[in-house]
């Protein structure tokens, strides 16, 4: 996992970000906050964390995504007294003893720490089997262009607030949630045996989904929930619910 570091500064700075992102950011003065960006359409662009920094805000993204991101906050900047720059900073996670001055990751408690440094660094925890016992989705793997982060669990992972106002993609997922019931979105599987990220799911010979990160017999997949009623195929492995 490489990730990318950003300040934001200027007197605009917070109130640029509330208007943008899915999460209120009273939190970032106490710890992070996980947020995302989303297209006017309600869909995924990128998920990170903030956190105050100083006289700024930390910006913790995926690396692959961090250029991007930054174009697009730039395109919403206008006139506004913002300023992006990257942050002479690394990350270090784990799930162990937490150093100084780490702070919980605000999706789930198994998630332990990050803390921001002169040195990147992990614990050795095994995330993936993390990530599937709790169906948390990861960034380029189960967060895709294609993804509306509702499917994604993204209330579930404290990434959201119904509370906070307008931010761009708002009405897409207000309207989900309140509106609709979800019929499709990642879920905990059991596997059996083992097929690569990205597979198809198909059940009774319809596409039903398809199956991501598997770790010690359980994945997290992405379901048309009306048809994963039974065993399902993704190449040669078995899928069923697992929760």
């Amino acid at each position: 996992m490489t990730r990318r570091l950003y300040r934001l500064t200027g007197a605009d700075a917070r109130h640029f970000l509330q208007g943008l992102t899915t999460n209120d950011l009273k939190g970032i003065d106490s710890g992070l906050v996980y947020t995302a960006m989303l297209t006017p359409q309600g869909k995924y662009i990128a998920d990170f964390f903030l956190t105050a920094d100083g006289d700024g805000i930390l910006l913790d993204v995926d690396a692959d995504l961090g250029p991007a991101l930054v174009q697009r906050l730039s395109m919403y900047k206008l006139r506004a007294d913002v300023r992006i720059t990257e942050a002479a900073l690394q990350l270090s996670r784990g799930t162990g003893p937490a150093p100084a001055g780490a702070l919980p990751d605000p999706r789930h408690p198994a998630l332990g720490w990050r803390a921001y440094g002169s040195e990147a660094g992990d614990d050795g925890t095994d995330w993936d089997a993390l990530r599937v016992a709790h169906c948390i989705p990861e960034t380029g793997i189960e967060l895709t262009p294609d993804s509306y982060i509702l499917e994604a669990g993204f209330e579930r992972l404290h990434g959201v607030d119904f509370r906070k106002g307008c931010y761009v993609g708002q009405e897409v997922t207000a309207r989900m949630k309140h509106k609709t019931e979800l019929r499709k979105g990642l879920v905990r599987v059991a596997v059996t045996g083992a097929a690569p990220v990205g597979t198809e799911i198909t059940a009774d010979g319809k596409p039903a989904g398809t199956l991501y990160t598997q770790s010690g017999g359980f994945g997290i997949a992405y379901l048309r929930l009306d048809r994963a009623t039974g065993p399902m195929q993704a190449g040669t492995a078995e899928v069923t619910l697992a929760d």
